[in-house]
């Protein structure tokens, strides 16, 4: 069972990209998406992660690494 939360202005959109294809997505607050984006750079060493308000569209052009 998947618990969800409405999102708050504060939340943090995380997505792991293959190129232009996104093959991760997570959203929650600050402290946690950093903790996951962490885990990602060290799992994905080679793939672009971002780390982006939840309410920004994010692409693997226009993102901060």
């Amino acid at each position: 069972m998947t618990v969800t939360r409405p999102p708050v202005p504060s939340d943090r959109h995380v997505r792991v990209w293959f190129g232009e294809h996104l093959i991760a997505d997570y959203v929650s607050d600050p402290l946690s998406a950093a903790a996951y984006e962490a885990a990602m750079r060290r799992r994905f060493r080679s793939l672009r992660v971002t780390n982006d308000p939840a309410g920004l569209e994010a692409s693997p052009d226009t993102a901060d690494a």
